[in-house]
C-alpha cells in the first residue's frame, strides 16, 4: 500500500499542509520519520524546502471534441483533441481525468477513465455511461465543442505493480459494462510485457464499444453472462474453471463493479495475481473532499491516493 503520487511533480500535496499526508509519518502528525515507502526523496524535506506550501497543483485544460459516437442510448464515446503533454501522461493503466463542459462549473467534474491515450495523432478516446446529472450534461455536446479536463490522475486501477510484474505469461482479462473502458490500458499494458491475453467480456452492452482493440491484443475473447443479480453465473464460474485449470494465469484483471471484483477474488486461488478499476467515488481526486474515503482495521484510506492490491481492499468487505 503506497501513495499513488509520492514522489511525483505532485508531491507534496494539499494533504501534507493539513498534516494529512498518507506517505510521510511527519506529515500526518508522527514526531519522527518512519518511511516505509521509499520513493528517491524525501517528502518532508520537499515540503519544508517548498515554503511549507504545495509542490504543484494539477492543471486544467481545453479539448476539443473531434468526434462523438453512441453506440448505445446510455453510453457515449468521445474523441478528443488535447493537448500533447496532457496525452502523454495519460498512457498509463488507470490514467483518468476530470472532465466538464466549458459553460459548467467545476462542481460538474466527474471523473472517467482513459480507454486511449493517441500520442502520435494526439487525442483521447473516453467511453462514458449515462448515470447521472454530470454525465448527462457531457452527454448534450457534440462535435467541435469544448470539454475541460483536470488531471493527470493515475489511480483509476488497483494492483498496479501485479500489472507491471507479468510478464511473458498468460494473462485473463474480465470485463462488463463502461469497465470494458479502462481495460484497455491494461491490455495493452499485458500485451507489451509479452503476455497471452484471454478476454471474457460480459454481454451487458448489447455492442461492444472496443472490439477493434480486443481483435488486436486478444488472443482470445470470449462472450458470456459473468453476473446475475450480484452472483456469478454458472457458465461464467465454468469458463473461468477451464482457463484456470489449462493455463497458467500471471494475473487476473477485473474490469467491472465491486461484487464483481468480490465475488472472483473469492473463487479462485490466493496465489493468482490481481488487478481491478478503482471504483470509489471521488470529487477531487486530491484527498481532500473525503468522497472516496474507505475506514477499515488500518485507519482511513483515501482510495484517490492510496495504490493497493484488490485481495487488501476487498478483505472483510462486506455487501448489502
Amino acid at each position: 500500500m503506497y501513495c499513488i503520487d509520492a514522489g511525483s511533480i505532485y508531491c507534496p500535496c494539499h494533504l501534507a499542509e493539513t498534516l494529512n499526508c498518507v506517505a510521510c509519518s511527519q506529515l500526518s502528525g508522527k514526531k519522527f520519520c518512519q518511511c516505509k515507502n521509499w520513493h528517491g526523496i524525501c517528502i518532508y524535506e520537499q515540503f519544508m524546502s517548498n515554503g511549507n506550501k504545495v509542490k504543484k497543483l494539477r492543471e486544467t485544460y481545453t479539448s476539443y471534441i473531434l468526434k462523438k459516437e453512441m453506440p448505445q442510448d446510455n453510453l457515449c464515446i468521445f474523441t478528443l483533441k488535447a493537448p500533447e503533454n496532457l496525452v502523454k501522461e495519460l498512457t498509463y493503466p488507470g490514467s483518468f481525468v476530470f472532465m466538464r463542459g466549458e459553460e459548467s462549473v467545476n462542481y460538474y467534474d466527474v471523473p472517467i477513465s482513459i480507454m486511449e491515450a493517441n500520442t502520435d495523432e494526439i487525442f483521447l478516446k473516453v467511453a462514458i455511461k449515462l448515470i447521472g446529472i454530470k454525465t448527462k450534461k457531457l452527454f448534450q455536446l457534440n462535435k467541435n465543442e469544448k470539454i475541460l479536463l483536470r488531471g493527470p490522475f493515475s489511480n483509476g486501477i488497483m494492483g498496479l505493480s501485479n500489472i507491471y510484474n507479468a510478464k511473458n505469461g498468460t494473462s485473463l482479462i474480465i470485463a462488463r459494462g463502461i469497465g470494458i473502458s479502462p481495460s484497455i490500458s491494461v491490455i495493452k499494458n499485458l500485451h507489451h510485457n509479452n503476455n497471452k491475453i484471454i478476454s471474457i467480456l460480459d454481454t451487458q452492452f448489447e455492442n461492444n464499444f472496443a472490439k477493434e482493440y480486443f481483435k488486436e491484443y486478444s488472443s482470445k475473447t470470449i462472450y458470456c453472462s459473468v453476473l446475475d443479480n450480484g452472483n456469478l453465473t454458472e457458465e461464467f464460474k465454468l469458463i473461468l474453471k477451464e482457463i484456470i485449470d489449462s493455463e497458467n494465469i500471471n494475473i487476473i484483471h477485473c474490469g467491472g463493479s465491486d461484487i464483481l471484483t468480490y465475488k472472483i477474488i473469492q473463487s479462485v486461488d490466493e496465489s493468482i495475481k490481481f488487478s481491478c478499476c478503482n471504483n470509489a467515488k471521488m470529487n477531487c481526486g486530491e484527498g481532500i473532499c473525503s468522497s472516496c474515503t474507505s475506514s477499515g482495521n488500518n485507519g482511513i484510506k483515501r482510495l484517490c491516493k492510496i495504490q493497493m492490491d484488490p485481495r487488501d481492499l476487498f478483505e472483510n468487505k462486506e455487501f448489502i
